[in-house]
């Protein structure tokens, strides 16, 4: 049986930077115990990337929201503007570079998770802040 369903608020979560950007994770194991994926909210100044990376076992679903960007797909590069959405598959390199003047906003979502949080995300390039730790996912409840 699931829990209570519960409002999450974006400023309730705190920024994640190390692989480049604010990445917020809203709605996982961890926030509210999901257990088939997760999502949530990506912020990219001018000037910003999300650095190369795959997932091993999830999908992930982008829809950009506002501004103007260039997602490399498996090499090929992209322009995604308002509106937009792009699926990655599993396995499949990508990363997003905002090239644009304005901020990128966008939504995420990965499905299914991986079997462990350490498993689910590979870089392929240094990320942008590899001081600071990975987003917090969570473990399955």
């Amino acid at each position: 049986m699931s829990g209570p369903t519960r409002i999450v608020k974006l400023d309730e979560i705190t920024p994640n930077r190390r692989r480049g950007g604010d990445i917020r994770i809203t709605l996982g194991p961890a926030t509210v115990g999901a257990t088939s994926g997760f999502g949530g909210v990506l912020v990219l100044q001018p000037g910003e990337r999300v650095n190369e990376h795959y997932h091993p076992y999830s999908e992930e679903f982008l829809h950009v929201i506002s501004g103007h960007a260039v997602f490399e797909v498996d090499g090929v590069a992209l322009a995604v503007g308002p509106e937009d959405s792009v699926l990655v598959p599993i396995g499949v390199r990508h990363r997003l570079l905002n090239n644009g003047d304005e901020p990128v906003r966008a939504v995420f979502h990965l499905s299914p998770l991986a079997p462990l949080p350490s498993l689910g995300h590979v870089d392929l390039e240094e990320p942008a802040h590899p001081e600071l730790a990975h987003p917090p996912v969570g473990e399955r409840p």
